[in-house]
């Protein structure tokens, strides 16, 4: 009886091809985001108080704003960590029989590791910079159109801006779990 097993060839590509699939992901969540915070803002904008019309749920919708910061945050961190699991598999399948001793070995040698975290380190600015702002664009209007209302719901405001930015420092820190190859 033969036993039957998938190639390294083949194994390698289908990690690769995932990691492509998890960049497409972090690019498909901040396009989730900005829909998400311009849908907030239109919302903000066209509840605006009118004379005898009843108070809109102000505090609640407030809270749209840092909610998506925070699932931006947790679908960059989820996407960093599945590339950093799939990179390290990549890395060991390059060193299968020494190949990255006669080889250049992408995700072994330091060099060209770090010259990718160094390019995707703009996506994590861009990232941050994008929630920053749209919570600040989001919280900032909400305050300008609803300032009474906001005063009297101070804690649905506050605690809007303190998930805002709990999300930036995640947001902000997600490089930290950037695929780094053993150096040796």
């Amino acid at each position: 009886m033969s036993k039957t097993f998938v190639d390294a060839n083949y194994r390698f590509m289908a990690a690769y091809q995932e990691v492509n699939a998890r960049i497409v992901q972090r690019q498909q969540a901040l396009a989730l985001y900005v829909t998400l915070v311009v849908s907030l803002l239109a919302a903000l904008v066209a509840l605006r108080p009118t004379p005898g019309a009843p108070p809109a749920p102000i505090e609640w919708l407030i809270l749209g704003f840092p909610v998506a910061s925070i699932c931006l945050a947790l679908l960059n961190y989820k996407a960093e960590r599945a590339i950093t699991n799939l990179r390290t598999f990549l890395c060991a399948m390059e060193q299968l029989e020494d190949a990255h001793l006669q080889l250049p070995s992408y995700n072994t040698e330091p060099r060209w590791s770090s010259s990718a975290n160094k390019a995707r380190r703009f996506h994590d600015w861009a990232t941050t910079m994008l929630a920053a702002g749209g919570n600040a664009i989001g919280l900032g209007a909400a305050w300008k159109i609803y300032p009474l209302r906001l005063a009297d719901a101070a804690p649905f405001f506050y605690g809007s801006i303190a998930l805002a930015l709990l999300s930036l420092v995640v947001l902000w820190i997600t490089p930290q779990w950037s695929y780094r190859p053993n150096k040796g």
